[in-house]
């Protein structure tokens, strides 16, 4: 299971997130997701931890903490579901020219 962080600074860097968590366990991977159309880093990001109590324990000491002036919103993340995607709804989209 990874954990979702929120509120985070546009300034962050994998390995400033990395640093932070490492403080509660093994940092297994870092994600900080860039958008399209900027470039720049969407604000949230994910970790991983080696274990679940690792992640529980930086859930709990991180979740409203104050970091780089941001108050970070750490929780477990929630899967992906198929009804969100953009994606199904071209491909839908796409489907029916082929029926007029």
């Amino acid at each position: 299971m990874s954990i979702y962080v929120g509120n985070l600074s546009y300034e962050v860097k994998e390995d400033d997130l990395r640093h932070v968590f490492a403080e509660y366990g093994t940092v297994k991977n870092v994600q900080l997701p860039i958008d399209r159309e900027t470039g720049r880093m969407r604000g949230f990001g994910f970790v991983e931890m080696e274990s679940d109590a690792q992640e529980t324990a930086a859930i709990e000491a991180l979740d409203t903490a104050e970091w780089m002036g941001r108050s970070l919103k750490v929780n477990k993340a929630k899967p992906k579901t198929d009804g969100g995607s953009s994606g199904g709804r071209r491909g839908g989209d796409g489907g029916s020219f082929g029926r007029y």
